[in-house]
């Protein structure tokens, strides 16, 4: 069994990646939940990732680590958190949108990425111009109007509806691929033909991780195998 560790800053994000499991088949998976919205609280106060909330992010990921198989952070906004908390870690650390990036912008051509939060804008747009200097993608990193207000109501359909509408406008002018930057996005996808739908973090997020995850456990079996 493969355990994967997910940092939510969202509760109800919880959900939606047992959702993206089931959906995935990976009946070898087991996912544990933490969930701490005072980061996210916090880097929305002071309008951006501080050096003091990074670190205590760091901190968490890497507490989780040892008793996982791999880590994933499901916050954009922290996302950046991960690349350190990896640094030092037992296990591979992930941010889910990183493997976002590396799926939206592989073929090149423009993409449009569409964000709730505005504390998401500047991480989000840092990694997905860096995934495409390996493809030559044009990236345009985009905030949804509204939409994190009716998240914040409570208002879940009225949340994947304008950001819904904004990923069928963004295919509508012509962007090649259309990337929902945050997890809980993610059902807005169901509102859209195929033809036109958004790619969204939480599956991709997970198969990153377990591929991950697979690649450690062969490497240590490899190296057993070269002891013996």
């Amino acid at each position: 069994m493969i355990r994967i560790a997910c940092l939510h800053t969202v509760d109800s994000n919880a959900a939606v990646f047992d959702a993206a499991l089931r959906t995935a088949g990976l009946a070898e998976v087991s996912l544990r939940h933490t969930v701490r919205p005072d980061l996210l609280a916090a880097a929305e106060r002071e309008g951006r990732l501080t050096p003091e909330i990074a670190a205590q992010t760091v901190a968490i990921l890497q507490s989780l680590s040892a008793e996982a198989d791999a880590v994933l952070l499901t916050c954009s906004t922290l996302g950046p958190a991960a690349e350190a908390a990896s640094r030092d870690a037992p296990v591979a650390i992930l941010r889910v949108d990183a493997a976002l990036a590396a799926e939206a912008v592989r073929e090149g051509g423009r993409v449009v990425v569409l964000c709730a939060v505005e504390t998401t804008v500047e991480p989000t747009r840092r990694l997905f111009e860096a995934a495409a200097r390996a493809t030559g993608a044009e990236v345009s990193v985009q905030v949804v109007p509204h939409a994190w207000d009716a998240f914040r109501a409570g208002d879940r359909d009225r949340y994947w509806a304008l950001t819904a509408d904004a990923a069928r406008a963004a295919k509508a002018q012509g962007a090649a691929r259309v990337a929902l930057a945050q997890a809980s996005m993610a059902g807005a996808a169901a509102l859209l033909p195929e033809a036109v739908r958004p790619l969204g973090s939480p599956a991709v997020g997970l198969a990153a991780a377990v591929a991950a995850s697979r690649a450690r456990q062969d490497a240590a079996l490899r190296l057993q195998a070269g002891r013996a």
